[in-house]
């Protein structure tokens, strides 16, 4: 039993620190399955090391899918490790032998948390669900499903099913990334648009997006160059801009 604080030090340095220099890096299986079950912050950064096993040193873990899964909540866009988990989902992800239905799983599930995510974090995932449909075209029917559920009520998505295979993902729609075509932020509604056309067959390198931030989206709005919008079709005659105002008789603007 380790303090939390300590856990998470371990694990931050163990598949880069650790795992390279040990002569048999199985003896890290338990410690770091164990680490995964815990949950929040801490099986975020298990992550890292059992990736390492699984590729590298045939670790089996039958329900490690079904672990990610759980892991995906509505804190997963807010957390200090996002950049990391997701570019460790996005590794776990891009086998084309994964069911179908297990993909369409995450996708509705990254779907519907990003209804409440920051713009910096839809930025990034929106591009990532774009390449998940590349990898797997059988999931695209989420697109192209025609009658989408008129409210949340009627989705047949189970978004509290922790297994993916019954979350009924496969019958649903992706009325959320629509939803978002609608964003306040226009970056945001502009890369959710990008799903009512045919998808290009190169995948989106979201590298560059994984640890964008609130402040670099606010810096980079502060130096856009300002436009001169006209506000005013009518030239303003008097104090309240009408033709005919009472004011203009006993005022005038220089």
């Amino acid at each position: 039993q380790l303090p939390t604080g300590l856990y998470k030090k371990v694990l931050v340095i163990l598949h880069d620190s650790v795992l390279p220099y040990m002569n048999e890096p199985t003896l890290m299986m338990d410690f770091l399955t164990v680490a995964y079950g815990i949950g929040g912050a801490i099986s975020l950064l298990a992550l890292n090391g059992l990736f390492i096993l699984i590729h590298q040193h045939n670790l089996e873990y039958p329900d490690f899918y079904k672990k990610l899964y759980s892991l995906l909540d509505p804190s997963i866009y807010h957390v200090k490790y996002r950049a990391r988990f997701f570019h460790l989902t996005d590794l776990f992800l891009s086998s084309s032998h994964l069911p179908a239905y297990l993909v369409a799983a995450f996708i509705k599930r990254l779907s519907r948390l990003a209804l409440t995510a920051p713009p910096e974090a839809l930025l990034m995932i929106i591009p990532f669900i774009c390449n998940l449909f590349r990898r797997h075209p059988a999931c695209r029917v989420l697109v192209h499903r025609p009658g989408g559920p008129a409210d949340m009520s009627e989705d047949p998505y189970v978004m509290e099913e922790e297994e993916p295979s019954k979350s009924r993902a496969l019958e649903s729609s992706l009325w959320e990334i629509q939803s978002l075509q609608n964003h306040y932020h226009p970056d945001v509604a502009k890369a959710a648009a990008v799903l009512n056309q045919s998808l290009s067959e190169m995948e989106d390198d979201i590298s560059g997006l994984l640890e964008l931030s609130a402040y670099e989206l606010f810096d980079k709005e502060v130096k856009k160059k300002a436009v001169d919008v006209p506000l005013e079709f009518e030239q303003v005659r008097g104090l309240f801009g009408k033709k005919n105002d009472i004011f203009a008789e006993h005022f005038s603007l220089d």
